[in-house]
């Protein structure tokens, strides 16, 4: 499970493709308000979990997500779903539906989707 921080991070590096620490820092800044030495501590961490590569044959040095944004939106889902609903899709779909309502249009979309699943 990522932490907010990383989640950070990491979408600023999926946006923009890979950057250099000072460009990266630019861009997080308005955001969050980090400094330099703040972004790089946290790419330094994410780098030891596995989270950023960072390519070190060029100079300024350029760090890039070294997961898919889709996958860590997969992988993030599906912790959610087991801590929170104990794997019952169903559980968390009526929750959200009880409490946001959806509009005509979503509503058609998801009786597709429950109809492609034979659900």
């Amino acid at each position: 499970m990522l932490s907010d921080r990383e989640w950070t991070v990491l979408t600023a590096l999926w946006d923009s493709g890979g950057a250099a620490l000072g460009s990266l820092t630019q861009t997080l800044r308005p955001k969050t308000g980090w400094s330099r030495n703040t972004v790089l501590t946290y790419l330094t961490r994410m780098e030891a979990k596995g989270l950023v590569a960072i390519d070190k044959t060029v100079s300024p040095h350029r760090y890039q997500a070294a997961l898919d944004r889709q996958d860590c939106q997969r992988q993030e889902r599906q912790s959610f779903l087991r801590r929170v609903y104990q794997g019952s899709a169903g559980d968390l779909v009526s929750a959200f539906l009880k409490e946001e309502p959806i509009s005509p249009q979503e509503r058609e979309e998801l009786r597709r989707l429950l109809d492609e699943m034979e659900v």
